[in-house]
């Protein structure tokens, strides 16, 4: 029984990981409806800044993370206002195009600088090792990813539902003209919002480094991941998205335990039988906009 319990903690840390990883995809396609498939190599950037900050320059872990997040928001509005605003009235594949190319780019240029290394953020003496709780393992760092994660959901839920910015935005999703026309700067609303998903995509990078390691083929490894996480949870809300994190987290985990042989079978049927049960993801819209 304590093993299993390990496992489910160890599970729920993970499907929070997929979460902050992923929801800025969410956003991006699900309230901007944007395919941004290089939204990977934005959290790749945030691993990347945090482990130089880190592991280089000796700045303290928790001051690395907010830097890992400006970062990557200062990246992506800066290729916003330059180069996805003109691609939002462009078909499906043309963004998926255009962003796989951007991605690939990346990896490039990552490889290039960084070198093709697999490397790890060192941990402060706090977060590192466990404790016993009724002889459950609490990892001290995934306990952290717990934390940080379940604040950041409920502020993220917070802001896109209660909020006067949230309103404008699905507006300007559902038509902007008219939200123009009511004076919603509707090329500022996509811009913040797009740099706010790209920055929590930097954020997932860095604490996301330590447990599945950072290298220059990270969006391309995990890509599946964001979009299994999005696809499953359906793309009109975050609540979905959420909730099919914290189910692939705690599958993925139990599946590679229990039956180790089988790698990302799991995940992969999971996926399967959830969209034969709900096409349209768990909270998907059953109606195309």
């Amino acid at each position: 029984m304590t093993a299993i319990l390990t496992n489910l903690f160890d599970g729920v840390a993970y499907g929070m990981l997929l979460f902050v990883l992923a929801c800025g995809l969410a956003v991006t396609l699900g309230l901007m409806n944007f395919v941004n498939l290089a939204h990977g190599a934005f959290a790749m950037a945030g691993g990347y800044v945090c482990m130089v900050l880190v592991n280089r320059m000796g700045w303290p872990f928790f001051a690395a993370l907010p830097l890992a997040f400006v970062s990557s928001a200062a990246i992506g509005i800066a290729l916003e206002r330059t180069l996805y605003r003109h691609l939002y009235t462009r078909s499906h594949l043309d963004q998926v195009l255009f962003t796989i190319g951007l991605t690939f780019m990346s990896v490039a240029a990552v490889d290039y600088i960084q070198g093709s290394s697999r490397v790890f953020i060192n941990l402060p003496a706090v977060l590192q090792g466990q404790f016993d709780v009724f002889g459950v393992g609490i990892g001290r760092y995934r306990l952290m990813i717990i934390v940080i994660c379940g604040l950041l959901t409920i502020g993220l839920q917070m802001v896109l539902t209660k909020t006067r910015f949230g309103s404008r935005l699905r507006a300007a999703v559902d038509d902007p003209r008219a939200a123009s026309g009511l004076g919603i700067n509707v090329p500022q609303v996509f811009a913040f919002t797009f740099a706010f998903g790209c920055g929590l995509a930097g954020l997932g990078g860095a604490l996301s480094a330590e447990i599945l390691g950072l290298d220059p083929y990270f969006p391309l490894k995990f890509m599946i991941y964001f979009l299994i996480v999005v696809t499953v949870g359906g793309s009109s809300s975050i609540t979905g998205p959420f909730l099919a994190s914290l189910l692939l987290g705690m599958g993925d985990v139990a599946g590679k335990y229990y039956v180790p042989k089988m790698g990302p079978f799991v995940i992969y049927t999971m996926m399967i039988v959830i969209l034969i049960w709900r096409p349209n993801g768990l909270f998907g819209r059953t109606a195309a906009r």
